[in-house]
């Protein structure tokens, strides 16, 4: 049964045929020939009625309606919760409807209902304010504060200034209840505040403080013997290892992470931890598997993830798992793929009201447009999605967006705009400590130095040496794969063909799987004709 506009469900005389009050209105707009199953047919008619009343009728109305709805109409009391939390507001009955705007917004996040989600929890916290402070009310209070941050972190972002103020409070709320003597009732309530700042400072990369964050969350979670927590915590140490540049530790992270993973017991996590954590493992190991070199294995991951992402049917899962996706896609150099999987995630982001993915999947979009050679519509659509991911407060991923964002500068001849996205990629890298791009920021600031006017080939050559030593270091043998393929075209232009062969075949003989990849495949051709 629908609520109208106020909350009131369609089925008026059956409900209010037992309020004498309302018993009254209805034969009098029977009379009237107004409709009988809207309360009034007629919104400014409804208003009118509603409007007589004054306010402690007005309260008591609205009693008898909720004592109604519950004892007649249970299953709309169950199924409809924000529907009985209306009345009992209106009626004054505050902690009844503290636990039914609560009961609500869980059922709204479960559903995947963000913005709903977010509105009835808001709502929740607005009526236990005005209650009296007791233990019991400050547990709720917190149970309430902490369970805001998960719609939060998609309809407003990971780092938003609302995402980030919401946890703040969790945290305030926690620490003034522990120092009345009060523990937490449910232990994952601090969890869920401690993993929120590590989400924040992760999507706003800050590479240091995100690893503390991950290593205090890890080490609480193993002192407190709590699987959910244990797998977590691996997780986002492994999810933070990654970015900051520690490739193959990241990889054993997130594989110890999966194995410890219960989709029984941990999958109701997602709630409190903002993701699916199955889907979260997946989507973010395809990525260390394919810098590692193993592609196969990588798009292996991406395909599981999402095909999890849509058994749930939860839309954070799903966004999450387009993004990444996408990304291991564009990885493989399968852009049309990587296109379609961008496409679904704007889609999904636009009707979710997500801004943060809707930003991620603009930039996608236009960036894998320009990679395929589709460069007419690149500049406007990444500029307008990194415009609207940054407004969320998020850097995480920038480096390698404003790397390809240069070289569309640079196609167009505007070099002054190409070196000033360079120039914040490589601040970006060695500020931030978002260091898994830094080898192939450097391979793309080289690839511009040797586009005409100003080709300058020394400093293209130094940039492929710097991007060769990082990806080494790294042991990212597909980002070393990269630079040895610009390395060796410069070379073989320069007359230098034994040093191309001799750099690039023993990269590319490294290989065991991949070999209907777009890189491996140019690669092959490339060494087979620096041997000829």
């Amino acid at each position: 049964m629908r609520p109208d506009r106020r909350g009131y469900p369609y089925c008026w005389v059956g409900i209010y045929g037992r309020c004498s009050l309302f018993s009254i209105w209805v034969r009098r707009f029977r009379r009237q020939n107004l409709a009988l199953g809207t309360f009034g047919g007629h919104a400014l008619v409804q208003d009118a009625a509603y409007g007589t009343l004054l306010r402690e009728p007005r309260r008591a109305l609205h009693a008898r309606i909720a004592d109604t709805l519950e004892r007649q109409f249970a299953e709309i009391a169950e199924t409809q919760p924000e529907l009985l939390a209306r009345h009992c507001t209106e009626a004054g009955l505050i902690e009844k409807a503290v636990g039914l705007w609560g009961k609500a917004g869980q059922r709204s996040l479960e559903r995947s209902a963000l913005i709903e989600a977010a509105e009835q929890l808001k709502r929740a916290l607005d009526q236990i304010e005005t209650l009296p402070c007791t233990p019991a009310i400050r547990q709720e209070q917190i149970k309430l504060q902490v369970a805001l941050i998960t719609p939060l972190i998609h309809v407003k972002g990971y780092a938003a200034p609302e995402t980030r103020a919401a946890a703040d409070r969790a945290r305030e709320l926690i620490e003034q209840a522990e120092a009345k003597g009060e523990a937490a009732e449910d232990p994952l309530l601090l969890f869920s505040v401690l993993y929120s700042f590590w989400v924040a400072n992760f999507v706003a990369f800050n590479g240091d403080v995100a690893r503390e964050l991950a290593n205090n969350f890890l080490a609480l979670a193993e002192k407190q013997r709590s699987a959910g927590t244990i797998i977590t915590g691996v997780r986002i140490l492994g999810i933070t290892l990654l970015h900051m540049g520690e490739i193959a530790p990241a990889r054993a992270c997130l594989d110890r992470a999966l194995a410890l993973y219960d989709p029984i017991a941990h999958r109701p996590l997602a709630t409190r931890f903002g993701q699916d954590c199955e889907v979260s493992i997946l989507s973010y190991r395809s990525w260390p598997l394919w810098m590692l070199g193993y592609p196969e294995a990588a798009l292996m991951d991406a395909e599981q993830a999402l095909q999890r992402a849509h058994e749930i049917d939860q839309s954070a899962a799903l966004m999450y798992a387009l993004a990444v996706k996408s990304m291991t896609r564009n990885f493989c150099r399968d852009y049309a793929i990587a296109k379609a999987q961008t496409g679904e995630l704007i889609a999904l982001a636009d009707k979710k009201e997500a801004p943060y993915w809707k930003g991620l999947g603009l930039m996608q979009q236009g960036c894998f447009s320009f990679l395929a050679g589709d460069s007419m519509d690149a500049l406007p659509v990444i500029t307008s999605g990194l415009a609207a991911y940054r407004s969320t407060g998020a850097t995480l991923f920038l480096p390698w967006y404003l790397s390809t964002l240069a070289r569309v500068h640079a196609g167009l001849g505007q070099f002054e705009s190409a070196w000033q996205r360079i120039n914040e990629a490589v601040t970006l890298v060695e500020t931030a400590k978002d260091r898994v791009w830094e080898a192939e920021v450097h391979r793309m600031a080289g690839e511009i130095y040797l586009l005409p006017p100003q080709r300058d080939a020394a400093k293209a050559q130094a940039h492929f040496e710097r991007a060769l030593d990082v990806a080494r270091k790294q042991q990212a043998k597909s980002w070393e794969l990269s630079a040895a393929m610009s390395m060796a075209r410069l070379w073989r232009d320069q007359g230098k063909r034994d040093e191309a062969r001799d750099l690039l075949a023993p990269v590319y003989g490294w290989f065991t799987e991949g070999f209907d990849t777009l890189d491996l495949k140019e690669a092959k051709a490339l060494v087979d004709e620096l041997v000829s």
